[in-house]
């Protein structure tokens, strides 16, 4: 067993061991549909710094969507995730999208969906949607239409929401999917959909749903309210999928109870791809147990990544893949790799390894003994 020196905020170190690696089957499910909301790999001689264009290592970004497709998962391409709104700017987003769905049609049953937002010059929230869009649907992935910020800034009321969006939902020929953000993860879109309060807001959201049978495949809600996702999926329109953004309670919320369950689209399956295919493989064989037993680890894990403020959750997916052997840097971009202290960073090393899911633990405490003489 290899071990591993963790820091305290008290400046003290403490000493972990890294238990053995543990084995993973690569297979898909069948129970529920799941989308892994993927990050991208910042090319580290690329001059990705705060404010600069994002510049990535293609080959190693196309390779981890490999990998999550290998574990059963479709991809959501373009989202928070891959840091829409935090340095990755629309131009390389499309470049994305593009690559991500080529890559898609070369393979058998590679689900791919792909973020449309307002994030580039267009100043009206409905005309810069449109254009995504179109590039969306022309690159072929199915799009998911996210929460814009513009949109928020401009709207005055629950109707600017409704026009912007019924426009959108009127002219589209495949069913979207529709993106609910919490200000957690942005604090951008407080009142999103037209009021403050969840209830009211959730009414509107709703309406808009209700009003376009056909054109909406699923909603995702990333709230971190569990109790609110399982009463909204309940009043959903029957046919629309309720894919969960909960990374706090999505254990839960994906095993369901006697009235339904959500599906997911989460971005803490980019960091525990083979532990949650695992357990979604369990729950196709009914073993709820085994399910609950695999997946509960990972909880943890997820808890602290996405822990306040939790905007910054993507350094700590992104160091997990570096410390997995996924990419040969801990870099970022914007910079964003430094959002994250040394503190938070060994817990995320301690609790992943508690999940099974350090692949080679050698590399993993290289890599975390090389951070840590930089950073301490």
């Amino acid at each position: 067993m290899t071990a591993v020196r963790l820091p305290g905020a008290d400046g003290t170190f403490r000493s972990h061991r890294l238990g053995d690696p543990r084995t993973w089957d690569v297979g898909p499910f069948t129970s529920r549909v799941a989308f892994a909301a993927a990050h991208v790999v910042a090319d580290p001689f690329g001059g990705n710094a705060p404010g600069a264009p994002a510049r990535l290592d293609w080959d190693a970004t196309l390779a981890y969507r490999e990998h999550l497709w290998a574990h059963g998962f479709g991809v959501a391409e373009a989202m928070d995730t891959a840091q829409r709104g935090m340095g990755l700017d629309w131009a390389t987003a499309l470049e994305l999208i593009r690559r991500s769905a080529s890559l898609a049609a070369s393979g058998t049953g590679r689900r791919l969906v792909a973020g449309v937002g307002t994030d580039h010059g267009t100043a009206d929230p409905l005309t810069a949607y449109r254009e995504q869009l179109a590039d969306v649907v022309e690159a072929g992935a199915q799009p998911v239409l996210m929460c814009s910020r513009k949109l928020a800034a401009a709207a005055r009321g629950p109707e600017d929401y409704l026009k912007v969006y019924s426009a959108l939902l009127d002219e589209v020929e495949r069913p979207v999917v529709l993106h609910w953000l919490g200000t957690a993860f942005d604090p951008a879109l407080e009142g999103y959909w037209g009021s403050s309060d969840v209830g009211e807001a959730t009414g509107h959201f709703l309406d808009l749903v209700r009003a376009h049978p056909g054109k909406v495949d699923g909603v995702k809600v990333s709230l971190l309210d569990a109790a609110h996702e399982v009463g909204l999926r309940r009043a959903l329109p029957e046919g629309v999928r309720c894919y969960t953004g909960d990374d706090f309670a999505y254990p839960e919320l994906i095993a369901g109870d006697g009235v339904g369950h959500s599906d997911a689209l989460l971005g803490v399956f980019d960091a525990i791809a083979p532990a949650a295919s695992a357990a979604l493989r369990l729950l196709d064989a009914g073993d709820v147990a085994r399910y609950r037993e695999v997946l509960e680890p990972t909880a943890a894990l997820s808890r602290h990544v996405f822990g306040a403020p939790t905007f910054h959750y993507k350094t700590g997916v992104v160091f997990l893949a570096w410390v997995c052997g996924f990419q040969d840097a801990f870099t970022m971009v914007g910079g964003m790799q430094s959002a994250r202290d040394v503190v938070h960073l060994g817990e995320v090393l301690r609790l992943a390894d508690l999940a099974g899911l350090l692949p080679d633990p050698e590399l993993a405490a290289t890599r975390w003994t090389r951070l840590l003489g930089v950073l301490t």
